[in-house]
């Protein structure tokens, strides 16, 4: 069970929680007994459910507590499935959580939205500003997984999450595929689950980085062009991916850009695959700027580079934005025991309990 506190008012409950570093800096929504059962009545779960041990203070995540971090960073009830899926997901092994909160490293955990649930949420965001504010939905479940990941999991700036600096990602960081605008299929239907499902993937990644491209009109190999501008954003020397290697990052392809490289004929699994091709590093680049982590002479058997990823499918693809001139990426972290793999989990919506 939750810790039960009392306050004069709600004005002194938001104290006592920035007091006791509950928040994560901004105006909260205080968790009271009503607010809290309504939250966990949309779950349908039994609030003493346990999702697992979320680290690194291996803090039970009860469904109790989730919708004690929902409540808090403004959800509505229905927005309680998709958060229950993203700690779901940040719990799985392979995305190494415990191992990510405490990393120097910059990364936050991004949340892609795939499925029906787009439309139920308020909805949530897949087009202009996605990322950015004015759309709730996006703003509060990224928010509730957060604070879920300070609260419970004990990720507090300076003490478990050692990042340097961060980004603004780590106050919330969500948003919807554009499925209706992209001309592949969605995400989660390359990844095995079914159209009707709705399916919440999440990956430890950086901010955003804006990747610029026009290219000429009239140029046939138009679309090699933004592959190779995308590739050399996405694995710059600067970038854990291409230091480290051996992670997975994303790629979000505003509709005009997706467009492009799909009236080239390329469908999502052959622009992953072109771009691993072209994310390589040369080893001497590496022991210039890198020395520490650059394979030893003696074990590079004789290779001049080396691949940023090992796997296509490491590259995770998704539409998003609106149209013009930017598409963005996001590198990874590439590090703890399973490299931080980007985990995908059904949304439950089948159990959501319609409020009084």
């Amino acid at each position: 069970m939750s810790t039960l506190l009392s306050a004069a008012d709600e004005a002194e409950a938001l104290e006592m929680l920035h007091r006791l570093r509950c928040t994560d800096g901004l105006p909260a929504i205080i968790p009271t007994e009503k607010r809290v059962a309504a939250m966990i009545l949309a779950s349908g779960l039994v609030r003493e459910l346990s999702l697992g041990e979320m680290g690194p203070a291996k803090g039970v995540a009860t469904v109790e507590k989730v919708a004690v971090a929902a409540v808090m960073a403004g959800c509505r009830p229905e927005h309680m499935p998709v958060v229950v899926a993203a700690v779901r997901a940040v719990l799985d092994p392979r995305f190494d959580l415990t191992e990510m909160q405490a990393t120097t490293h910059c990364t936050a955990p991004l949340i892609l939205v795939n499925g029906p649930v787009r439309h139920d949420q308020g909805p949530i965001a897949s087009g202009f500003g996605a990322l950015g504010p004015g759309h709730r939905a996006n703003a509060s479940i990224g928010r509730a997984l957060r604070l879920a990941m300070m609260n419970i999991g004990g990720g507090r700036p300076g003490e478990a999450d050692m990042a340097l600096l961060g980004h603004p990602g780590k106050f919330t960081y969500c948003l919807a595929e554009d499925e209706e605008a992209s001309p592949f299929p969605p995400l989660h239907v390359d990844l095995g689950f079914a159209p009707g499902d709705s399916v919440v993937t999440v990956i430890g990644a950086e901010a955003p980085h804006s990747v610029l491209f026009s290219g000429a009109g009239d140029d046939p190999e138009r679309h090699l062009r933004l592959l190779e501008v995308l590739a050399a954003a996405l694995a710059n020397i600067a970038t854990n991916n291409a230091i480290l290697a051996g992670g997975a990052a994303v790629v979000v392809l505003n509709p005009e850009h997706a467009e492009l490289l799909a009236a080239a004929g390329l469908g999502r699994q052959d622009i992953a695959k072109r771009l691993r091709e072209l994310c390589i590093q040369p080893l001497a680049d590496l022991r210039r700027y890198a020395p520490a982590f650059a394979p030893r002479q003696d074990s590079a058997g004789g290779k001049a580079a080396r691949h940023c990823f090992a796997a296509p499918e490491d590259i995770i693809i998704v539409t998003a934005g609106g149209n013009g001139l930017y598409s963005m990426v996001m590198p990874s972290w590439c590090a703890g025991p399973h490299r931080n793999r980007a985990v995908s989990t059904p949304v439950e919506t089948g159990q959501f309990c319609e409020i009084p």
